[in-house]
C-alpha cells in the first residue's frame, strides 16, 4: 500500500473491523471562461462587458459499511485572481459542500442526516444549481421509502446563525425552517408522476414590534411533474401552486409547463415547449404576492441561459412567458443544443403615466456544444444573445438597442483518484 492510500484511509478514520466496506475519492476541476456584455440584465448605458475565469475544485469522499453511507464533498470557489499570487489565504476558502451519513434500516427504508443535496424531479422547484460554481445543498434531516414502482422522500430542516442561548434573529438570506414531502409512482417504463409539498418559513420582525418579537410566516409550495416517455415520444408537465404568507404578506401564484420531445432520429432530437410563470400588473396595489417564485430551482436550466429570469432576479415582478425550440444533434463524443426562446410578460407593465406597454419582452438564442475529449475530461461551450424589446428595457433598465451577449467555455476534469473495496 502505498503512502497516498495510507494517508486516505486514516484521514476518514476506517475501521480495519471483518466488514464489506468501501471507499471512493473523486476530485474535479472545473474552470469556467465567460464574457459578460449583457448577461443577466441588458447592459447599462455607457458601460462596457466583462470577462472572467471562475474556478470550481472538489474532493468528493464516498464511503459504505454494511448499512451505513457516508459522504463527504469538499470544495473552493474562486474567481482567477481574486487573491495575489503570493496570498497566505484564500479568499473564498475551503468549504463543506455536503456532509451526510445514511443509514439503511431495510431494503425499502433509510434515514439521512447532515448537509446533502435536495433534487427532484427536473429541478424546477428543488434542485441542485449544478451550474453555479457553489452549487446549493441544505443542512437537513430526510426520511425515504423507495420500492421497484414508488419512492417517498420526508424531510425538514431547522436553521440558527450560531449555538445561541437566547433568542436570536436569523439574518442569514434563507429559511428559518423547512419541511416537504415528495412521493413519485413509476406506472410503467412510459408514464411517471410526482408529487411535492415544500413549506418554507421566513423569520421576520413585525413593524412596529415593541416586545421585540421575532415571527415565522410558512408558505406552501405545491405540484405535481407529469412525465411520458414512449418510443420517439419524450413529453413533461408540470403545475405547481404558491400560497400561505410571506412577512405577513399572502401569497397567491402559480407555474405550469409542457414540454414536447421527438426524436426525429437517433441522433437528432427535436422539442417545443411554453411555460407561464404568474407575477403581478406592475400598477397592483395589492398587497398579495402574486408572483411565483421557484425558490431553490435549478433556474439556470429554464428560461435561457442568459439568467435574464430568476437566478437572482425578477422575482415579484411581472412573472414571464417563455415559448421555445429546442434542437438537439449528437454525433460520435460531440452534443450540439440550439434554444430559441420567446419572452413575454405574464402580467400587465404599466409605466408610472399610466401607459400600458407591449407584453413582448425579447428574444434570446442560445447555443452550446459539448465535447467528450477523453474519459474523465469534457469540454462544453456556448454563445447567448438576448434581443431585448423597449417593455424588457423598462423593467431591466439597461440599453436594449446595444448588442447584449455571452459567451462561455468550461472544462470539468473529474477523476477517480482512489478506490477501495473489502
Amino acid at each position: 500500500m502505498n503512502k497516498l492510500k495510507l494517508a486516505i484511509l486514516l484521514l476518514v478514520g476506517i475501521s480495519f473491523e471483518m466488514q464489506s466496506q468501501e471507499l471512493d475519492v473523486n476530485l474535479q476541476i472545473r474552470p469556467r471562461f465567460e464574457y459578460r456584455n449583457g448577461y443577466k440584465t441588458l447592459l447599462p448605458y455607457g458601460q462596457e462587458g466583462t470577462s472572467q475565469i471562475s474556478q470550481r475544485s472538489r474532493l468528493n469522499f464516498n464511503y459504505k459499511q454494511e448499512d451505513l453511507i457516508v459522504k463527504l464533498t469538499i470544495q473552493n470557489t474562486r474567481t482567477w485572481g481574486d487573491v495575489v499570487p503570493a496570498a497566505v489565504a484564500d479568499k473564498n476558502g475551503v468549504a463543506v459542500f455536503e456532509a451526510w451519513a445514511q443509514y439503511n434500516f431495510t431494503e425499502k427504508w433509510s434515514a439521512r442526516m447532515g448537509r446533502q443535496v435536495l433534487s427532484y424531479d427536473n429541478q424546477r422547484i428543488l434542485g441542485e444549481q449544478d451550474w453555479g460554481q457553489q452549487a446549493q445543498s441544505h443542512d437537513a434531516l430526510t426520511v425515504s421509502f423507495h420500492n421497484e414502482t414508488q419512492k417517498l422522500d420526508l424531510g425538514g430542516a431547522y436553521n440558527s446563525t450560531a449555538e445561541n442561548v437566547i433568542q436570536t434573529p436569523y439574518t442569514v438570506a434563507s429559511y428559518k425552517a423547512l419541511q416537504y414531502a415528495w412521493y413519485h409512482n413509476q406506472f410503467n417504463s412510459d408514464l411517471g408522476l410526482s408529487l411535492l409539498f415544500l413549506n418554507t418559513g421566513y423569520e421576520y420582525a413585525p413593524n412596529p414590534n415593541p416586545a421585540n418579537k421575532l415571527l415565522v410566516d410558512y408558505k406552501q409550495t405545491f405540484g405535481t411533474y407529469l412525465t411520458y416517455k414512449k418510443g420517439k415520444i419524450d413529453t413533461n408537465f408540470w403545475l405547481y401552486g404558491q400560497t400561505g404568507k410571506s412577512t405577513d404578506l399572502q401569497v397567491s401564484a402559480w407555474n405550469a409547463a409542457a414540454n414536447f420531445g421527438y426524436n426525429i432520429t437517433d441522433a437528432f432530437k427535436a422539442g417545443l415547449g411554453y411555460e407561464f410563470l404568474s407575477g403581478k400588473d406592475s400598477n397592483d396595489g395589492s398587497t398579495v404576492i402574486k408572483s411565483f417564485n421557484p425558490i431553490f430551482g435549478t433556474n439556470h436550466g429554464f428560461n435561457g441561459y442568459m439568467d435574464y429570469f430568476y437566478v437572482g432576479n425578477h422575482l415579484n415582478n411581472v412573472g414571464l412567458q417563455d415559448a421555445f425550440l429546442k434542437l438537439n444533434y449528437n454525433v460520435n463524443k460531440w452534443q450540439f443544443a440550439l434554444m430559441p426562446h420567446i419572452f413575454l410578460s405574464a402580467a400587465d407593465v404599466v409605466t408610472p403615466a399610466n401607459e400600458k406597454l407591449d407584453s413582448y419582452l425579447g428574444t434570446e438564442i442560445d447555443a452550446t456544444f459539448g465535447y467528450n475529449f477523453k474519459k474523465n475530461i469534457t469540454v462544453t461551450g456556448g454563445y447567448s444573445q438576448m434581443f431585448g424589446s423597449s417593455t424588457l428595457e423598462f423593467i431591466k433598465n439597461g440599453d436594449a438597442n446595444h448588442t447584449n451577449n455571452w459567451a462561455w467555455l468550461m472544462i470539468s476534469v473529474d477523476p477517480k483518484i482512489f478506490s477501495w473495496k473489502k
